[in-house]
């Protein structure tokens, strides 16, 4: 069969022929793929920059797609941490970390947006105690997960979503409460005073804009006591954060972490139906461009200033 194969960590994938995986057990199925998403972790899982990162090579990247089995059936998956990705013409998987898609799903929809819809959504399922009526500020909202955080934090009832990124443009397509434009000491400020009083922070960004966002806001904060929950999920920003021990004492703060460890497979597995029926049904709005599976390495120069999320095509090879 034909895959993407990451043969060293600095240079991107390749279309070639790769071997065929073979199911080791009764929980897995051999699925042929027909969609899987080039998402920001399957770079890092390329490159080899991922915490969960082995060294191992060579390795097929590809995290998640959709896939069908030989029972005809259509199935939106989850990978473990494995050699054997997604962008690839079939893949193993574990039926357990699926699941059924009705026969009329999109796989393009899904494959592009499970992933960014996933993160904000089990935050706030599974970190923190979110409640309707609450507010949110989504830092980095114009990343294709900030987008989809925006849209998820109205489906669950927030009162307010405030957003806050670098490109005006996608800012102000959101459908936010508020917009904040990040840009020096003025959007710090901005941003300061637009969410003052929010509850919880979905935080995309991390490294220096985080700090300087959470003293900012802790600054304004009208109720010190109030709770603020802050949910680090991306580090496009840097890695590490200089965070001033005096916010941890100035305010009511609590920062967790949500990913894989902290989220277990079981809690990921237990939203993906409300996830997957949200993209079929449009409640989520979904941006994405297929691309031939055979095109990986254009598409994976591409990838990092696409405003699109790119989904790799392993049939139309």
């Amino acid at each position: 069969m034909h895959a993407a194969v990451v043969t060293t960590f600095d240079s991107a994938p390749r279309y070639q022929e790769f071997p065929a995986p073979v199911p080791a057990d009764e929980d897995q199925m051999l699925v042929d793929v027909l969609a899987a998403g080039l998402h920001p972790r399957v770079r890092s899982q390329a490159n080899g920059s991922h915490y969960t990162s082995t060294d191992e090579l060579p390795l097929v990247p590809g995290i998640d797609g959709v896939g069908r089995g030989p029972d005809g059936r259509l199935r939106y998956f989850i990978l473990p941490d494995t050699t054997m990705g997604a962008m690839a013409e079939q893949t193993v998987i574990d039926v357990r970390r699926s699941v059924v898609l009705p026969d009329d799903t999109d796989p393009v929809a899904v494959a592009a947006a499970m992933n960014p819809a996933m993160s904000s959504w089990v935050a706030l399922r599974q970190r923190v105690p979110f409640q309707p009526g609450q507010d949110v500020l989504v830092l980095g909202a114009t990343g294709s997960a900030g987008q989809m955080a925006v849209q998820i934090a109205r489906l669950f009832g927030a009162k307010n979503v405030i957003a806050a990124g670098r490109d005006a443009g996608r800012l102000a397509a959101l459908g936010a409460t508020a917009t904040v434009r990040l840009d020096g000491d003025a959007g710090e400020t901005a941003l300061g005073q637009a969410a003052a009083d929010v509850d919880v922070v979905i935080d995309y960004l991390w490294g220096e804009p985080a700090a300087a966002a959470m003293i900012a806001v802790i600054a304004h904060r009208g109720d010190r006591g109030k709770p603020l929950s802050w949910i680090q999920i991306g580090s496009v920003a840097g890695p590490t954060a200089p965070i001033p021990s005096a916010a941890l004492r100035a305010a009511r703060l609590q920062i967790v972490g949500s990913g894989q460890g902290s989220v277990s497979a079981r809690e990921y597995v237990a939203e993906l139906p409300a996830i997957a029926e949200a993209i079929a049904a449009g409640t989520l709005d979904v941006d994405a461009r297929a691309v031939p599976l055979a095109d990986v390495e254009q598409a994976w120069a591409a990838a990092a200033d696409a405003k699109q999320r790119i989904v790799l095509l392993p049939r139309l090879s």
